[in-house]
């Protein structure tokens, strides 16, 4: 059955109010599909054209083809509208202000310890200069951390009082003791003994001795440094400690002092100082008028050449070690070691390395002097 013209207008207009009220999306949807979908009314006049007669059809089909479209259009027209105001809401409400720091998240709040940074550089900066890596275990034997570093059995570091040594399980047919090694000085028995020289490398590790006050832990960590080859002499080893020096703390022309001293394993033996000063109540290394130690160097002793295996009379060389979590505390101006081992989160957010904050050694090495030729006299 056809609808008379007025109420045609009528649907239309009704159409109309509604498209207009609808407040978003969702409620336009329901609109169209309650005027085009399959039963709404709009199709429903349009599948009413089959039942009528060809004078009918001529006169409505124009009609309910020109509501369809009309509809269509203003549906669309109020689409648009809807979605542009639901898009500028969104902006409002999804409004980020990028001056604000960054939001909290793993990557931000994670934090490199200064030892693992510190150690990372060392190797770096070793590297570049021309330093293999070399590693050994952490439980000793005496052989390896005293005997073949030609420590006497009557030196105090042999006492119980300074050493951790480890019972073994069956004591009557251990062949040797155990202990956790009190420097990193026995990977260098343990690397010239897998192979022949010429050496040139370093060993980082944990150590361990019976102290706990502001600058000494049960376990700390050190690096020891050993080259060996035919004519290195202490120019070379000079050359090596200043160079690292300057690397390391970023200055340049780093003056150092060696003061005579006293190690087993090496003859002549010295103490190694650079000059430090205080700007404010941070300790600044490099300059000043003020000598501070940082560790122990000196030839390798012939005795400690024999024990590994190699050639005292064709071959010479030096060795130095110094603590990396000294180094860590002069560098970032930490004034406890304690604190290093306390595991307080507070500090490492301090004191930490972001972990894309990554060491850079072309930074940090002097370009002031080219290596020199180890095998020169």
């Amino acid at each position: 059955m056809a609808l008379a013209r007025d109420e045609l207008q009528k649907l239309e207009a009704e159409l109309i109010s509604m498209i207009d009220a609808a407040a978003d999306i969702q409620a336009l949807d329901a609109v169209r599909v309650s005027a085009l979908g399959k039963k709404g009314t709009i199709s429903a006049l349009l599948k009413s054209l089959g039942a009528m007669s060809a004078q009918d059809r001529q006169d409505y089909g124009p009609l309910y083809n020109g509501l369809k479209e009309a509809m269509s259009a203003r549906i669309s027209g109020r689409r648009d509208v809807l979605e542009a105001a639901a898009m500028n809401a969104a902006l409002v409400r999804e409004h980020i202000d990028v001056t604000l720091p960054l939001a909290s998240e793993p990557l931000l709040d994670g934090r490199i310890h200064p030892i693992s940074q510190t150690l990372d550089t060392l190797i770096s900066i070793f590297a570049d200069m021309g330093f293999d890596l070399a590693e050994g275990p952490d439980i000793e034997t005496e052989h390896y951390n005293f005997t073949a570093l030609n420590i006497p059995e009557t030196h105090p570091a042999r006492q119980m009082h300074d050493t951790f040594y480890l019972k073994a399980e069956d004591e009557k047919n251990a062949s040797e003791q155990y202990l956790l090694r009190t420097h990193t000085s026995p990977v260098q028995i343990r690397t010239m003994e897998q192979g022949a020289p010429p050496f040139r490398f370093v060993a980082p590790g944990r150590t361990y001795r019976c102290d706990s006050d502001q600058t000494h832990t049960p376990m700390f960590h050190q690096i020891e440094g050993l080259v060996i080859d035919e004519g290195t002499h202490l120019g070379h080893l000079k050359w090596t400690l200043r160079t690292f020096l300057e690397a390391f703390f970023g200055v340049r022309d780093l003056r150092l002092r060696f003061r005579a001293s006293y190690f087993p394993f090496t003859e002549p033996s010295m103490e190694i100082d650079v000059p430090y000063h205080h700007d404010g109540t941070r300790l600044v290394v490099g300059s000043g008028d003020k000598w501070l130690e940082l560790g122990g160097c000196g030839m390798v002793h012939p005795r400690v050449l024999a024990h590994a295996g190699v050639d005292g009379a064709r071959y010479q060389g030096f060795a130095f070690g110094m603590g990396i979590d000294r180094l860590a505390m002069l560098k970032y101006g930490m004034p406890d070691l304690r604190a290093f081992f306390d595991s307080d989160l507070r500090w490492l957010k301090h004191y930490g390395f972001v972990p894309l904050d990554m060491v850079s050694v072309a930074s940090r090495l002097s370009p002031a002097r080219a290596a020199p030729n180890i095998k020169s006299a």
